[in-house]
């Protein structure tokens, strides 16, 4: 997913779209634990997707209380 797809949901989206990316990360690093996956890059992508999920939280949640404050 690209960061331009993730400013245009809104917080409740990324907060639903974080849970179910969270859930993902886990199974993909059990089934890894277990036999290797194909691709273990994919974990790796997976994981830079939630700090990008996280991040534009905080970037949306910071803009909403900044607008509230002036």
């Amino acid at each position: 997913m690209k960061n331009s797809e993730l400013r245009a949901l809104n917080v409740d989206e990324l907060r639903n779209k974080l849970i179910v990316e969270k859930e993902n990360y886990g199974k993909m690093k059990f089934a890894h634990s277990i036999t290797p996956i194909e691709n273990p890059v994919k974990i790796r992508e997976v994981r830079k997707l939630i700090a990008r999920i996280k991040t534009e939280i905080r970037v949306k949640e910071r803009n909403q209380t900044a607008i509230v404050t002036k």
